[in-house]
């Protein structure tokens, strides 16, 4: 069962800024998202937020969403 990723304008926008390694990390879990888009250590967000997930890779955290009918992961 493979999920399709899909980044928003923001987050595109969010990884210009990393340095290298830290885009390479992020890459190989974003990558790893199609596969199991619950990884071990993602975490549901509370408050208004809440539809949501979110995962750490090194200092930074990826958030998304994830639509399992349409089968889409949406950073």
């Amino acid at each position: 069962m493979s999920y399709l990723v899909r980044l928003e304008r923001q987050a595109e926008r969010d990884l210009r800024r990393p340095p290298p390694p830290v885009l390479r990390a992020v890459d190989a879990e974003l990558t790893a998202m199609a596969n199991n888009p619950s990884p071990p250590g993602t975490l549901k967000l509370r408050g208004r937020e809440g539809e949501g997930w979110r995962i750490r890779v090194g200092r930074y955290r990826i958030l998304y969403r994830v639509d399992d009918g349409a089968k889409v992961v949406s950073v």
